[in-house]
């Protein structure tokens, strides 16, 4: 029972980790968190950027900081393909992944400079945005969730890092075999 058990464990974590497929291309900027390359929409993980309608305030002013995201990420990538690490995919079918262009990671790079805020991981690329006062952090904004729960956006929870639950199932596994 316990082997049937490790191993269903095993193979949910396997299944959820995705099993680090790349794309390469030049992609179609979506909005300042999602890629298109071909038919394959693929959303940057552990990043949340500001939905294409959203604004924020800077200076007593409104700004379309959506607009901004999906063009900062566009700048970022330049006319270099994309190569994209996919780890899972989301439950509206994208894959979510690492991607990096002319060997620049683009998901640390968004909230690095402030148009995106962490969503999972990335935390210290934010704590820099933020004491920089870089892109979003200039001003107030509502976080991306929230904006989103209040517009009628898809709901979707933070990113998690799979590779915690690969090095439990190591353990496990180690563990097990040395029973």
């Amino acid at each position: 029972m316990t082997i049937l058990f490790l191993g269903l464990v095993w193979l949910a974590a396997n299944r959820l980790a995705g099993g680090g497929e790349t794309m390469t291309g030049h992609p179609r900027v979506v909005d300042g968190d999602t890629l298109a390359i071909g038919q394959d929409r693929i959303r940057l993980i552990g990043i949340d950027a500001p939905e294409s309608a959203q604004t924020c305030e800077r200076d007593g002013r409104d700004w379309d900081c959506g607009q901004e995201a999906r063009r900062h990420l566009t700048r970022l990538i330049g006319k270099a393909a994309v190569a994209c690490e996919g780890h899972a995919d989301d439950r509206y079918g994208r894959r979510l992944a690492i991607c990096a262009a002319g060997g620049e990671d683009l998901n640390a790079r968004m909230v690095e400079d402030g148009f995106a805020v962490a969503f999972g991981d990335y935390e210290a690329e934010e704590a820099d945005a933020r004491a920089r006062r870089a892109g979003l952090w200039a001003g107030t904004f509502d976080q991306p969730r929230d904006w989103r729960a209040r517009h009628g956006g898809m709901a979707e929870a933070p990113h998690i890092d799979m590779d915690w639950i690969k090095a439990l199932l190591r353990r496990i596994e180690t563990a097990w075999t040395l029973r």
